[in-house]
């Protein structure tokens, strides 16, 4: 059974960095592509960023680009995020999530992740 757990989330002021974490257990990561997206209550998941399964070159949305770096520690099953220049926009519900990998793996469609994580809350205020 694949599970996905985040961690890292909280509370911080605009400016400020966190860096979650997602740990996989019940599947090889490495075989697998991996991203994080957000969402926030009465709004659609927006993707946020993904990596392919051997690392490299990572797809970020506009809205991080620059402020956000996604990583991968394949040989622990662990998905990073590190978010520096936190902006209140930034504001949402964090999940790791994913899926096979293919030539769709920079469009970060959610429906192209079979696995996701419960999520951890990310509150920048201002």
């Amino acid at each position: 059974q694949v599970q996905l757990l985040e961690s890292g989330g909280g509370s911080v002021q605009a400016g400020e960095s966190l860096r979650l974490s997602c740990a996989a257990s019940g599947v090889t990561a490495a075989s697998v592509v991996v991203g994080w997206f957000r969402q926030v209550p009465g709004k659609e998941r927006e993707g946020v960023t993904t990596i392919p399964p051997g690392g490299g070159s990572a797809y970020y949305a506009d809205s991080v680009k620059g402020r956000f770096t996604i990583s991968r520690d394949n040989s622990k099953n662990m998905l990073y995020l590190q978010m520096n220049s936190l902006k209140p926009e930034d504001t949402a519900m964090y999940y790791c999530a994913a899926g096979r990998y293919g030539w769709w793996w920079r469009m970060l469609r959610d429906s192209d992740y079979d696995y996701w994580g419960q999520g951890t809350q990310v509150t920048v205020s201002s």
